[in-house]
């Protein structure tokens, strides 16, 4: 319906909405069929998973009540202060989303009293995790940037968070909305608490939830086959997405799912980066802490691709992204639009959107990354490491002359090869494995004398060269020892790195070697003279 002047549409958001129409009868039989598709990909999880899940969270509701109970008891209080005391649980990214997919992890905030420390959280809760029936795995991390502990619950990963409040006790009805409950916290409680509270936040600003969740169900599994779903890696991450769909929903007020889907694509491939994409206006809030600001801050003028966390203090959930990622995104997004458009005017299906990337075969050369290590434990570790800084090798590799892109793939390939002699174990560092290493059983090694255990860990980097300047002769040289030794001694100098236990090696390949879909994610590699150059 039209408006007047005086007729002002309702707005969500930092600008009035595109429309305020409904779905067209089209629009609606595309959101069914849409949805339908969405189940033949087992994106919803079923009522046994559900229920679960459900059980997991009670059990560790009350396991906390009974954390903060006990570390009161032992600042000498009485069982009914001590009880009063209280202490609750906030779920927080896909599961309070309400989007979580078969096999997700359960993100948990433990949000406890001032007199329980974080000392009190990697001690005594993590002792009594580890007691708890149905626990098989907890590992405390309490060094991370959000310090955290990993667990599995009954086959459900969860990972939690422990935010300390200035309250001396935590009430069951305890919302995180209100600023003021952030005065007096040190950063890394702060850092805990955005989680929650950037979810809830945004939750809050779109005008149709479940609209807003069917949108983000789709987009999140287009963005995993696509193989741009990764913070870490440098594309977006589920916070990203999430704010992006919630944008297009708060433009698009009454839209079925469908209809911001297709909007989704067409808007987002041609938003003129670097406009920042905002729920709402970012305010000041009761803290001296820094919000983001690109008139303030340099740094923040840096952001290629600005998607800001709606709850204070506002932030930019995007800063890892680089040119290379960004024009793989952008160049997904056309692609989308470009399908989106046939399913809308020519009637193609909907698994057409979720066709599978194709990276091992996009590029003629590429990067190989193998961080190894003598135990599984320290693999962990040290591939978290190099995960960690591979985007620094992509920033460096775009400053290669002769090279155009440096794309990341997304994930990580684990493996475990059980070696009889040195010169195996060194063929393994570098990804080189024939079929009869790959196939021998621990049991078969282990009467060998020479017999070793071989944990890798392999990450991929797609190159596209850059086109022959007009008027060069003779074949183009493409030369990354420079990027390549920087990334290796960046990756030496992480403090606990130990040259006994743990190796790296970057390596320039071709495509030949690399294999391909299905087995890709097996990654049955084989021996193979096309390695370049090796380091």
């Amino acid at each position: 319906m039209a408006t007047t002047t005086q007729e002002r549409p309702p707005q969500w958001g930092i600008t009035i909405p595109i429309s305020m129409n409904g779905p067209s009868p089209k629009e609606e039989a595309l959101t069914k069929s849409l949805m339908e598709e969405l189940k033949r990909q087992n994106t919803f999880e079923g009522e046994d998973k559900i229920k679960n899940r459900e059980v997991v969270l009670g059990r560790i509701s009350a396991l906390v009540k009974n954390f903060v109970f006990t570390v009161s008891k032992s600042h000498g209080m009485s069982d009914a202060v001590a009880r009063g005391s209280g202490g609750k649980i906030f779920t927080f990214g896909s599961y309070r989303l309400g989007v979580p997919r078969p096999g997700d992890n359960v993100d948990c905030l433990l949000v406890v009293p001032k007199h329980v420390s974080r000392e009190d959280f990697f001690t005594t809760f993590l002792s009594m995790l580890q007691e708890t029936q149905g626990v098989t795995q907890v590992m405390g991390v309490p060094g991370a940037y959000v310090p955290i502990i990993k667990s599995k619950i009954s086959g459900i990963e969860v990972d939690f968070l422990c935010a300390r409040l200035g309250l001396s006790s935590i009430p069951d009805d305890l919302e995180l909305a209100n600023d003021n409950l952030l005065k007096n916290l040190d950063e890394r409680c702060i850092r805990s608490l955005g989680g929650s509270r950037t979810t809830d936040e945004i939750l809050r600003l779109v005008p149709n939830v479940e609209v807003f969740r069917d949108a983000l169900r789709c987009i999140k599994l287009w963005a995993r086959r696509r193989a741009i779903y990764s913070n870490v890696m440098g594309f977006l991450g589920g916070v990203a997405w999430a704010i992006l769909v919630a944008r297009i929903c708060q433009l698009y007020p009454n839209q079925a799912a469908g209809g911001i889907v297709s909007r989704f694509f067409v808007i987002m491939h041609q938003w003129k980066w670097p406009q920042p994409v905002l729920l709402k206006p970012v305010g000041d809030g009761p803290l001296g802490v820094k919000v983001w600001n690109p008139k303030m801050y340099p740094q923040d003028r840096m952001h290629r691709t600005p998607i800001i966390t709606p709850a204070y203090p506002c932030m930019c959930s995007t800063h890892n992204v680089s040119a290379s990622t960004q024009e793989i995104m952008m160049q997904e997004c056309k692609r989308a639009a470009e399908v989106v458009t046939r399913i809308f005017d020519e009637g193609a299906p909907w698994s057409e959107l979720f066709e599978k990337h194709d990276f091992f075969s996009r590029y003629r050369h590429y990067i190989q990354v193998v961080a190894a290590a003598d135990s599984a434990e320290n693999l962990k570790k040290w591939s978290g490491t190099v995960e960690s800084k591979l985007r620094q090798l992509v920033l460096k590799l775009e400053f290669v002359e002769s090279l155009k892109l440096a794309h990341p793939y997304v994930k990580g390939f684990e493996r475990v090869v059980h070696c009889i002699d040195e010169e195996e174990v060194s063929e393994v560092a570098f990804n080189r494995i024939s079929d009869a290493v790959v196939n021998r059983t621990q049991e078969e090694a282990a009467k060998e004398p020479g017999y070793r255990t071989v944990y890798t860990t392999t990450f991929y980097i797609g190159l596209t060269i850059a086109p022959k300047q007009a008027g060069a002769v003779g074949p183009q040289r493409l030369d990354v020892t420079y990027p390549i030794n920087e990334f290796k001694r960046i990756c030496k100098g992480w403090e606990l790195f130990d040259v006994s236990v743990m190796d790296i090696h970057v390596t320039h390949i071709k495509k030949s070697v690399i294999p391909l879909p299905p087995e890709v994610e097996a990654l049955g590699l084989t021996s193979s003279s096309n390695q370049c150059s090796t380091s």
